[in-house]
This record gives structure tokens, C-alpha cells and sequence, in this order.
């Protein structure tokens, strides 16, 4: 059983609440199929680090992908309390883990209001990206 909490348009807003690390990726994608065993075993570190790990299909969930605005895949973001930065760092477990333990979340640039995935602006982004999947 997995401990990656799967995220989907209904739920989504539970990222607003406590601290998270949140995947957006494909099941065809390379790069987020070598990443999965990575996010899994940082997700059984979950509670240790006191953050939830959560993955977003973006063929599932095109309203959620335009919401964060995800153009590469896999994208991950770092939410804490309703404040998200984007994750560029390694995607290793240890690079993961020391993002968190080490609080160096704390040195990237929150998402700016605007484009912050529960503002007004990114909640049209989202009507935007599902009507294009709906007219595809």
C-alpha cells in the first residue's frame, strides 16, 4: 500500500493545510516513472519529517496541472500552509529529505499571489486546461 496521498480536483485544497511535497506527473513519462520508487520510499519518511506526500496525475487532472501551471514533467512543489514553492533541487531521498529536515524551503521564493495555485487567476488557468482536454 502506498503512502502517497493520490490528489484530484476534489480534494486538492487539503495542500492548503500543513506542509506537503506534491508530484505532478505521467504514467508515460521516463523521468517520473525513475523518480516513483524514490517518491514512494520519501513518502514511508512522512511522518518522520511531519510533511504529507502527494503525487497529481496531469492526465487524470488537467484542471489541477493548469492550476500550478505545470509545463515539465515531473514538477514538484512544496506547500506549506497555503504558501507553494516550486522544487528544483535533486530528486534524490537524501536531497529530498534535507529540503525538508533542513528547512531550505525556507530560501526558495514562495509562488507569487497571482500565480499561487489558489488565486482567482490560476482557478480561470484551471477552467482553461480542462476545457482544452475536453475539446481534444
Amino acid at each position: 500500500r502506498s503512502s502517497v496521498r493520490v490528489l484530484c480536483g476534489s480534494n486538492w485544497s487539503l495542500v492548503l493545510q500543513g506542509q506537503w511535497m506534491l508530484e505532478f506527473y505521467a504514467p508515460w513519462c521516463p523521468a517520473c516513472r525513475q523518480l516513483e520508487p524514490t517518491w514512494e520510499s520519501f513518502a514511508k519518511e512522512s511522518q518522520r519529517l511531519g510533511i504529507t506526500v502527494g503525487k497529481v496525475d496531469v492526465t487524470q487532472e488537467p484542471g489541477l496541472s493548469g492550476r500550478f501551471f505545470v509545463t515539465t514533467l515531473p514538477t514538484i512543489y512544496h506547500a506549506n500552509d497555503g504558501v507553494f514553492r516550486r522544487y528544483r533541487g535533486s530528486r534524490t531521498l537524501e536531497d529530498l529529505q534535507g529540503y525538508i529536515l533542513e528547512r531550505k524551503w525556507e530560501a526558495v521564493e514562495p509562488v507569487a499571489g497571482w500565480k499561487s495555485p489558489s488565486s482567482i487567476m490560476m482557478h480561470g488557468m484551471a477552467g482553461l486546461f480542462h476545457f482544452s482536454g475536453w475539446i481534444r
